[in-house]
């Protein structure tokens, strides 16, 4: 479900979320591959870059919701956040390494903020960007909290979050998100 191959330049691993079927959003499986991605990329010296994009029409549509019954009365979306996203986002961080992001469709929620989190973010003319928590009663995780206010400033990132409204690739480059 996470591709690694490396790319046409030497030294750079090129990491595909390979979902397409369903925006490539993240379940257990993707988040094994990239955690995979991360100890390869941080053990091998001759992995100079990483460059990241998702396979078919969207980049990454944050997390699999069709994988969790969303009518059960208790849902623990937080273990998910300690055992998944907070060690990814964490580990991309510190790696000593430059991250990539090619976004090549809709970056949505923890998809979104997971392209964020690289150090460059490339977008395709039709990339689009939404934080869509608040549609599904979430807060904001996966580190938006810190990256949107510091990347467009602390009135867009509210907006972003409580609006959740899509906003294109032309617009994230120009309030700087990409």
């Amino acid at each position: 479900l996470v591709s690694l191959e490396a790319a046409h330049l030497p030294g750079v691993l090129r990491i595909t979320l390979n979902r397409p079927d369903k925006l490539n959003a993240f379940n257990p499986a993707v988040h094994r591959g990239l955690a995979d991605a991360m100890t390869r990329a941080e053990s091998e010296a001759a992995i100079r870059c990483l460059l990241i994009t998702g396979a078919g029409r969207g980049f990454c549509a944050g997390q699999d919701l069709t994988e969790r019954d969303m009518k059960a009365a208790a849902i623990d979306l937080g273990g998910g956040l300690e055992a998944w996203y907070n060690p990814l986002i964490k580990r991309m961080r510190a790696l000593p390494k430059p991250i990539v992001c090619a976004v090549n469709g809709v970056a949505a929620g923890a998809g979104a903020n997971f392209a964020l989190a690289c150090d460059i973010v490339l977008a395709a003319r039709s990339a689009s960007f939404i934080q869509a928590f608040v549609k599904i009663g979430l807060v904001p995780d996966s580190g938006s909290t810190f990256f949107l206010p510091h990347l467009v400033g602390s009135a867009r990132a509210r907006a972003l979050a409580m609006l959740a409204e899509k906003i294109g690739a032309e617009q994230a480059m120009q309030w700087g998100l990409i």
